[in-house]
Formats: structure tokens, C-alpha cells, sequence
């Protein structure tokens, strides 16, 4: 199955001055997702921001949030998090001894199902919980901090994910280290939604972003022939 490709800039990487306006110009110039990266200092050493702020943040776009939780224990806090505005929520496998568990609950909650693994984390966790997600982020760079750069050997991971997938309706996500140099192969492994930070908050304001986004996404289209 072929899904669309969607680009879902990190917020960690804009102006946390202006957050709410950042969001509202990354959707202008063409984002498709926006990505909430919520660091709990415990599970990756960095802290980044909670419940609140995406509640704040809802406002200023209807566009999907997508909200990648890079916490432990995430379950306590999920309800928050769905209360919040998120559309999609993300767990990470090895967040909690539970992960089938956490899936329910957000299906529960109403939201998006998503699963994600670390670069060394096996595919292998993932074939039992297939038919219960709608979304797998494979992490392409160890999670904690924007800016890292892409590591190479998670292209053979992203195919091998995109095969454990098959048939099923599952988006295929990326993040870390995503630019116009990386996209296009994570694109002809499988993959179709890439979180980019420092690619998309870079320049001066809107038509800086809008030329950013453009860039990856022509990029990410040359990948597919």
C-alpha cells in the first residue's frame, strides 16, 4: 500500500519565543504533520515540554498532531496528553514492560496508534502488536537531541519494517537527521512520514520554511522512482 508522503516538522528545532506563530507559518508553508517531541529528562537525557504547552498550541492550527513520547512510564500520562489536542500518540517500546497495553489505551482514548523504536531495537518487538497500530516510527538517530546526523544502516531497517508491515494501512515514519541529502532513501526503503527539524526551522520565517519543506518533499518524491 502506497501512503502519502507527509512531512511532519519537529517543533523542538523553532522558536520557543513564538511557538504557537511557528506552528501557525511551518502549517502555511506546507507542513502536513506537526511533530511534538515531549523529553522527560529520564528516558532521554533532555527535557522538552508537556501537556500544557501542546494545549496551548491547538489553537493556532487544526493540522495532525503528532505527538512522539520519548518518556518513562508513558501510560500515566497518556490521558493527558489526548486531552491536550494530540491526534496521534507515539510510545516507545521500550518505555514500559507493557507496550500492548499502552496501544490499547490510546485506542481507547480515541487517538492515532503509534509505536517506535530506538536504532538498536529489534523489529521483532513489533510482530505482535502489528494489527493494533496505525503508525511505526523508526528513530534514525538515538533519541534526546535535534541536529544528529542520520545513521545510515536504519535504511535496511526501514525496509525491513515497510516488508513486517505488508498490506496493512500502517504509516511508516522516520526521525533523526532527515534533510534533502537523507530523505530520498528512507523514501525508496518504505518509508513516508519524515520528522524534520533543523531541515524546516532554518532561515528567516515562512517562505524560508516554505522552500524548506518543498525541498524535502521533491526529494522525498525522486526517492519513490
Amino acid at each position: 500500500m502506497t501512503l502519502p508522503i507527509r512531512i511532519a516538522p519537529s517543533i523542538l528545532a523553532a522558536d520557543f519565543s513564538r511557538l504557537g506563530q511557528e506552528v501557525r507559518d511551518v502549517v502555511e508553508a506546507g507542513a502536513d504533520w506537526v511533530h511534538l517531541d515531549v523529553m522527560d529528562g529520564h528516558f532521554v537525557p533532555n527535557i522538552s515540554f508537556g501537556p500544557d504547552v501542546i494545549k496551548s498550541l491547538r489553537p493556532y492550527t487544526k493540522a495532525f498532531f503528532d505527538c512522539h513520547l520519548m518518556i518513562s512510564p508513558a501510560d500515566p500520562y497518556l490521558e493527558a496528553f489526548a486531552k491536550a489536542g494530540c491526534d496521534g500518540i507515539t510510545v516507545h517500546a521500550e518505555a514500559g514492560p507493557h507496550l500492548h497495553r499502552s496501544l490499547q489505551t490510546i485506542r481507547t482514548l480515541g487517538k492515532k496508534v503509534g509505536v517506535t523504536l530506538n536504532p538498536a531495537t529489534p523489529l521483532s518487538v513489533l510482530e505482535n502488536v502489528l494489527d493494533d497500530v496505525d503508525l511505526i516510527l523508526i528513530m534514525s538517530v538515538n533519541p534526546g537531541f535535534g541536529g544528529q546526523k542520520f545513521i545510515p544502516a536504519m535504511v535496511e531497517k526501514i525496509r525491513a519494517a515497510k516488508a513486517l508491515i505488508g498490506a496493512r494501512p500502517i504509516e511508516l515514519e522516520v526521525d533523526g537527521g532527515i534533510t534533502a541529502e537523507t530523505i530520498g532513501a528512507a523514501t525508496a526503503a518504505g518509508a513516508n512520514v519524515f520528522v524534520a527539524g533543523s531541515a524546516v526551522y532554518k532561515g528567516d520565517g515562512i517562505e524560508s520554511y516554505r522552500a524548506n519543506i518543498a525541498g524535502l518533499k521533491g526529494a522525498a518524491e525522486q526517492g519513490r522512482k
